[in-house]
C-alpha cells in the first residue's frame, strides 16, 4: 500500500522521536544503519518532513535531524500525506486508474474497507505514540 519512502520515512521519524528525549540531532547515516535503511532513501524523506514541518533539520559538522515535543503530537497521516500524498489512500488495490464503486476491479469492496481502516489508524496515531513502545523496547524498528 505504501512505498518504500514512506516506510522509511515513518520509521526514520520514530527513530528520531525516540532520540527527542536526550534532545539529540540525529545524523542521516545514524538513522540509516538503525533502521536499516539506505543513506539516500532516508535524506530524501527526511527533506521532504522538513518542509512539511513534522522534522527538524540542522546543516553542518554537529547538524542533523530533530523533533520538538508538539511535532511528537503529528498524526502518522501526515507523514504518509507528505511523502505520497492523502491519495494514496484511494487508490485501487490492484493499481486499476478507473475503479470506481461503478467501475469495480475484483478487491474493490474489500479493500476499501481495509484502505479506510489504516486511514483511521494513521489519522488516530501519533508519533508519539509509536515512538514510546519503541523507546521501551516493546516494539521495534527493523525485522
Amino acid at each position: 500500500m505504501f512505498s518504500t519512502t514512506t516506510k522509511t520515512a515513518i520509521k526514520a521519524v520514530i527513530f528520531i522521536s525516540s532520540r527527542c528525549s536526550e534532545c539529540q540531532k540525529v545524523s542521516v547515516k545514524e538513522i540509516a544503519e538503525k533502521i536499516d535503511a539506505s543513506e539516500h532513501t532516508v535524506g530524501k524523506a527526511l527533506q521532504k518532513l522538513v518542509k512539511f514541518g513534522i522534522v527538524n533539520s540542522v546543516k553542518g559538522p554537529s547538524g542533523g535531524f530533530s523533533i520538538s515535543n508538539s511535532q511528537r503530537e503529528t498524526p502518522i497521516f501526515d507523514i504518509v500525506a507528505a511523502i505520497e500524498g492523502k491519495e494514496v489512500f484511494d487508490e485501487c488495490g490492484l493499481g486499476l486508474s478507473k475503479c470506481s464503486p461503478d467501475h469495480p476491479c475484483p478487491i474493490h469492496d474489500e479493500y476499501k474497507e481495509v484502505k479506510e481502516r489504516v486511514k483511521q489508524i494513521f489519522k488516530h496515531k501519533k508519533i508519539k505514540d509509536l515512538c514510546d513502545p519503541v523507546t521501551h523496547g516493546i516494539t521495534y524498528l527493523v525485522g
